[in-house]
């Protein structure tokens, strides 16, 4: 199905994307929702809002991001990409994010960041392999505890992606080219962590934390959203475990540079290497 993209800019545009941030999150306390008015006044001051329209017209998707300042330069602080149930699968999100980029740069910004949950496997594929960020830094529950279902009570854990918009190893994922890294089969390295146990029960192994080679992998499995629900201490062992292994190898200098879904396989896993 196409979709139309274009800038929001009216308070009726904004109150759309609140329902969509209710519908897309679940979100049941007003405080966890940017209100309508934050959306409009950040936009009137350097912020990015795009919305996605089907052929009738109804918003099913949108992408937001805050004027922001990171070394004394400015960039901009992605907060919200949400899209619908029904439109996930069409590739509207990486569409929405190839807009946002678009709109920085005829701003003259290069850079965007954003958080996202390292545990969520796809978007780990989109980011990494279609967009190509980088990541080196975890936070432990940076939005302490949330009223939306998809998180059950587990920390807010998250990496802080790095999208270098003018960067040649970027616009090579947004033509579909893999990296020469990936030719090189450099996902075959030392495991930090890996995915054990029966594949609809995906258990985490024993972090390695004593490895010392320039790349390392990350396995994780890929249903974590699922396993909130129907498992929710078997995802708390996997954020501590994940938390374990992050947080103790970025401390050394690595960082996540790229992301290999196996979907058939019901998990993924990333590359961490020494820049």
């Amino acid at each position: 199905m196409p979709y139309t993209i274009r800038p929001l800019k009216t308070l009726d545009d904004c109150w759309q994307v609140v329902a969509l941030e209710k519908q897309v999150w679940g979100y049941t306390d007003l405080e966890d929702v940017v209100p309508a008015a934050i959306l409009l006044v950040s936009v009137k001051r350097g912020g990015i809002l795009l919305g996605a329209f089907d052929p009738a017209g109804h918003m099913v998707g949108f992408v937001y991001s805050l004027a922001a300042i990171k070394d004394g330069q400015p960039t901009q602080w992605s907060h919200m990409l949400g899209v619908l149930p029904d439109a996930r699968d069409s590739g509207l999100g990486g569409e929405l994010k190839r807009a946002q980029r678009r709109v920085a740069l005829e701003m003259g910004i290069t850079l965007m960041e954003w958080t996202f949950d390292p545990m969520q496997a796809l978007n780990a594929h989109l980011n990494f392999a279609k967009l190509g960020v980088v990541a080196e830094e975890y936070v432990e529950n940076i939005y302490g505890d949330s009223s939306s279902p998809l998180h059950r009570g587990n920390p807010t854990d998250r990496f802080i992606a790095q999208w270098k918009l003018d960067a040649p190893h970027v616009a090579r994922r947004l033509e579909g080219r893999a990296l020469p890294v990936r030719d090189a089969g450099s996902f075959d390295v030392p495991w930090v962590l890996r995915v054990e146990g029966a594949a609809e029960r995906p258990d985490p192994g024993r972090v390695d934390t004593t490895l010392q080679e320039r790349r390392l992998a990350v396995e994780i499995p890929v249903a974590f959203s699922e396993m909130l629900v129907s498992d929710p201490d078997r995802a708390l062992a996997w954020r501590l475990a994940t938390r374990e292994a992050f947080s103790t190898y970025f401390a050394r200098g690595y960082r996540a540079v790229d992301f290999l879904l196996e979907r058939e396989a019901g998990r993924g896993r990333y590359l961490l290497a020494i820049p």
